[in-house]
């Protein structure tokens, strides 16, 4: 089915999925030596559980906090630590990691594996909270506190739109793990009580669309289960447009979800939740998307957390050209890196490799007052002037433009004729407007 209600604004770039939409999901090796930042979630920060010397078991909880609003390290190596010291964040630029070098395979039944059938909601939210799932899309809320929500949710959606440009992770574990993650979803149901729950897809995912549509009636779920295709564009997979698209309802300026009885998850968070509970598995690796033109080999792999950036260039061929930017996630919402020595967290969703034919470098210019950031903000704000309240320390006048409900999706800075770094300026009012 196609909707008839959209979001506001929105872009439609190049979405170059082309590079590795068709490409089967391959593992990449274990590496011989894992980085494990201790904090890879919104919320305290982990404190290690296990000392230099010490051996580890895959799997093992290796730091831990007593903050509600956190979640818990695994090993994803099998081996010794050999030191715990600050190190590259893709996010944070630094943060203490615990460092372990592989060793004999072992492995740990850190959670034990269980029935979802004979478990109340606050058993399986705590094997969510014990497996370390946070959420997949990016943002790296823990998924325990968010499937605990101060109101009642009306209505599940389960996030499959992939919108950013050459990610394709989420696309292919569809097609691969299409009936683990609706048992995931499942299992979500279960915690929340939903009286509605979605699927939202978009339509440039045709294969996927083809599984699900079988998977769904093959485990008996097409009336419990609405799929929804969703017309391709740019950014469908933030949290609120997917809301406003599929339900019609709008999240308001400042407010969440829950606040219109709402919950999303993301596909990728879905599926560590079937593991979590029918394997007993806590989240130690993922599926990424690498691409890009500057790389040799490109496709989704399931990598281990804490592998470094220069493994998984080796294992894919190494550069066909130096990439002139290494980005993170998407292009439009990932973060720029400075060196191959970081880590794989939680949130990692891709890694582009990108030659200087798919970048523009044009030097900025000056605002001329077109107005086409404001046509196409999906949060109806205007960028410019919050741009430019930031761009010239204006901090005083900062909070009249709603910063806050910036989703920094970068779609403004997009389509900005004059190619200024709205968004840089933007997170720079948020940051310091008063």
């Amino acid at each position: 089915m196609f909707l008839r209600n959209k979001f506001s604004g929105g872009i439609h770039p190049p979405t170059y999925k082309e590079l590795t939409q068709n490409c089967p999901i391959e593992e990449i090796p274990p590496p011989q030596k894992v980085v494990i930042p201790l904090i890879q979630h919104i919320g305290g920060p982990c404190l290690p559980l296990v000392k230099s010397g010490e051996e580890v078991k895959l799997g093992q909880k290796i730091g831990s906090s007593d903050k509600y609003i956190s979640s818990p390290v695994h090993a994803s190596l099998a081996g010794k630590v050999s030191h715990i010291e600050d190190f590259n964040h893709p996010v944070l630029g630094k943060s203490p990691a615990i460092f372990i070098e592989r060793g004999q395979d072992s492995y740990t039944n850190a959670i034990s594996q269980k029935d979802p059938t004979g478990l109340s909601p606050e058993e399986l939210k705590k094997i969510i909270q014990e497996a370390g799932i946070v959420g997949l899309g990016g943002a790296g809320f823990p998924t325990h506190v968010k499937l605990s929500p101060p109101k009642p949710i009306e209505v599940l959606i389960l996030n499959a739109a992939e919108c950013e440009p050459y990610l394709t992770c989420d696309e292919r574990l569809l097609c691969e793990k299409p009936s683990e993650i609706l048992k995931g979803l499942e299992i979500i149901i279960k915690i929340i009580s939903p009286q509605e729950i979605f699927l939202g897809i978009e339509d440039n995912k045709e294969e996927a669309i083809g599984i699900l549509k079988n998977t769904l009636q093959a485990m008996g779920l097409t009336n419990k289960i609405k799929m929804v295709i969703l017309k391709t564009k740019y950014p469908q997979g933030g949290e609120k447009q997917l809301i406003k698209a599929i339900t019609g309802k709008e999240v308001p300026s400042g407010g969440l979800p829950f606040d219109v009885g709402v919950l999303v998850q993301n596909v990728q968070t879905a599926f560590a939740i079937y593991e979590a509970v029918y394997k007993g598995k806590p989240l130690y690796e993922r599926v990424i998307t690498v691409s890009g033109k500057a790389i040799k080999k490109r496709g989704n792999f399931k990598v281990r957390i804490g592998t470094l950036v220069s493994e998984i260039v080796e294992f894919c061929g190494g550069f066909i050209e130096n990439p002139k930017k290494i980005i993170f996630g998407g292009p439009m919402m990932g973060i720029a890196q400075w060196s191959l020595e970081v880590p794989v967290i939680k949130g990692t969703s891709g890694i582009l490799f990108l030659s200087e034919e798919e970048l523009n470098f044009e030097e900025p210019g000056p605002c001329i007052r077109c107005g086409r950031c404001i046509e196409v903000c999906p949060a109806k704000i205007m960028p410019a002037s919050i741009a430019l309240a930031g761009e010239y320390k204006r901090w005083n006048i900062v909070p009249q433009y709603h910063p806050l409900d910036c989703i920094e999706c970068g779609a403004c800075s997009y389509i900005c004729p004059t190619r200024r770094d709205l968004v840089q300026f933007i997170k720079l009012a948020k940051q310091y407007g008063k």
